[in-house]
């Protein structure tokens, strides 16, 4: 059983810059999709970054030029880079993993973009 552990959320004023971290508890290989999806107050969960073997990848219009996702493959780990930070992008952010055509989500972690 993969557990995915998420770290790196927190508060920070608009503007600035978090780094979301993602961990699984047990190593594995090439997971097929690695991706990070949020969910803000009153709203419906939403992509935000996916990387795909073999069809690369996509970000969600709103985070476009502002947000990079990138993985560790040898750490077993997907991270997110957020730049140039929104109140709009305050949200629990979500890893994803579809590993063996099963799928495993992170615990969640809060982020919340305020002055």
């Amino acid at each position: 059983q993969v557990q995915l552990v998420e770290s790196g959320g927190g508060l920070v004023q608009p503007g600035g810059s978090l780094r979301l971290s993602c961990v699984a508890s047990k190593s594995f290989g090439v997971a097929d999709t690695m991706a990070w999806y949020r969910q803000g107050p009153g709203k419906e969960r939403e992509l935000v970054a996916t990387n795909q073997i073999g069809k690369g990848i996509i970000y969600g219009d709103s985070v476009k030029g502002r947000f990079t996702i990138s993985r560790d493959n040898n750490r077993n780990a997907v991270y997110l880079q957020m730049n140039s930070l929104k109140p709009e992008d305050t949200a629990v952010y979500y890893c994803h993993v579809l590993l063996h055509r099963q799928i495993y989500w992170g615990q969640g972690t809060q982020v919340i973009v305020s002055s």
